[in-house]
């Protein structure tokens, strides 16, 4: 794992590229070792001739917390750092902040197009979007010639995942970039498996970078979040457009737990990638193991160490032949794994997209997943407990 010095720095809140929301040096007694949380709903003025002029940049004022908060700008400040963005904009949830990408820049008779597997809640919302004439397209093929087939002439926005949702394949970002550009299309990158730490989408011509903080940034199952990072001129579009109609922001206390997160994502990833590799490998050698998906068990190599600094803890692998009722007996078998959805805490949890019907039969082989699915979420344990236990599930199932 490859993390950058300054990001270090910038994650324990005193990195040259992130501005502290404090002085980091008062007259007023010792400094406080975390930033506060100002818990407040409104901000008064001296005047109502000041107030009318913080209404006209409520962007980058400080008027009411539905709009910019002091707690919540610290977080977003660091984050835009991060990413080597221009502005960060927080949300109450990562669909909070994907959904106000769609409303605040899309209108009727434009098109997207995904690229990837897609998390399923960003493709359900696609497909609301078709009520107000947005359409849209999947492209699982992720070769350029196939994406670029895949474009309208009304194509606005490109979205795609890389690492992909469930399978972890990875997209040639730089590449679907210059395409975009070249025919004036915006490009959307959700970054939450990666984090900010280990792929900066900005750097190479991504246009805005979402994620869930509920994810590896907060990382201890105790926050909701989102977070957008882009140019100031699309953020102050979104900004008006969604973030402020919609109303799903991040209150002053989450946006805390978010900056205690931070803190130590660099040392949890290391462990996450170390723990999750482990596991990586003793799964490709069990018998009962058809495949593993993670970006590290084959696939375009280049392209993995051109984009990747380094791996998380979130991967699958399909079992051999198996139905809904087998891998349902393989994840109740398990003993240290959670059961549940999300992922990126300190604990270790398991989840599969076969939910059992012929819905979800339908679903997995639209989305090119197969039935025997198992996605692992590696947490802090020891890796050697971790396989002990997947061990003794499959052997039993």
């Amino acid at each position: 794992m490859r993390i950058d010095p300054d990001d270090i720095a910038i994650c324990l809140g005193h990195g040259a590229r992130a501005t502290p929301p404090t002085p980091t040096r008062t007259t007023q007694g010792p400094e406080p070792m975390m930033p506060p949380i100002v818990q407040t709903s409104l901000f008064a003025f001296e005047s109502f001739e000041a107030l009318c002029e913080g209404l006209s940049e409520e962007h980058r004022r400080h008027v009411y917390t539905r709009g910019q908060n002091p707690t919540v700008e610290a977080v977003e400040r660091q984050l835009a750092a991060l990413e080597r963005g221009a502005r960060c904009k927080c949300f109450a949830s990562g669909m909070a902040a994907i959904s106000s990408v769609m409303y605040g820049l899309l209108e009727a008779g434009d098109h997207v197009l995904f690229v990837n597997q897609i998390y399923g809640p960003t493709l359900e919302l696609a497909r609301h979007l078709r009520r107000f004439g947005i359409e849209h397209d999947v492209s699982l093929h992720l070769d350029l010639d196939s994406i670029e087939q895949a474009l309208r002439p009304e194509t606005k926005l490109i979205w795609l995942e890389s690492p992909g949702t469930m399978l972890y394949r990875m997209v040639d970002v730089p590449a679907v970039c210059r395409l975009a550009k070249g025919r004036g299309i915006m490009v959307g990158m959700d970054n939450t498996w990666a984090t900010p730490l280990l792929q900066k989408p900005l750097t190479v011509g991504v246009d805005i970078v979402a994620h869930s903080c509920a994810k590896y940034i907060g990382g201890h199952s105790d926050v909701i979040a989102g977070a957008l990072i882009a140019s100031d001129s699309v953020m102050e579009q979104i900004f008006y457009r969604s973030y402020l109609l919609n109303g799903g922001i991040l209150g002053p206390h989450d946006a805390w737990l978010l900056i205690r997160g931070l803190r130590t994502l660099p040392t949890r990833l290391q462990q996450h990638e170390t723990g999750g590799l482990a596991v990586m490998e003793f799964l490709q050698r069990h018998p009962a193991v058809e495949a593993v998906y993670h970006p590290a068990a084959g696939g375009d190599r280049g392209l993995v160490e051109d984009q990747l600094a380094g791996y998380t803890g979130l991967f699958s692998f399909a079992l051999a032949g198996a139905d809904h009722a087998r891998v349902s007996r393989v994840i109740d078998a398990l003993r240290l794994f959670k059961i549940g959805v999300s992922w990126g805490g300190v604990e270790s949890i398991v989840l599969s997209p076969n939910r059992g019907g012929a819905a979800t039969e339908s679903y997995l082989e639209t989305a090119g997943i197969p039935p025997g699915l198992i996605r692992l979420s590696i947490g802090l344990e020891p890796p050697d407990t971790l396989i002990a236990d997947l061990d003794a599930a499959l052997s039993a199932a």
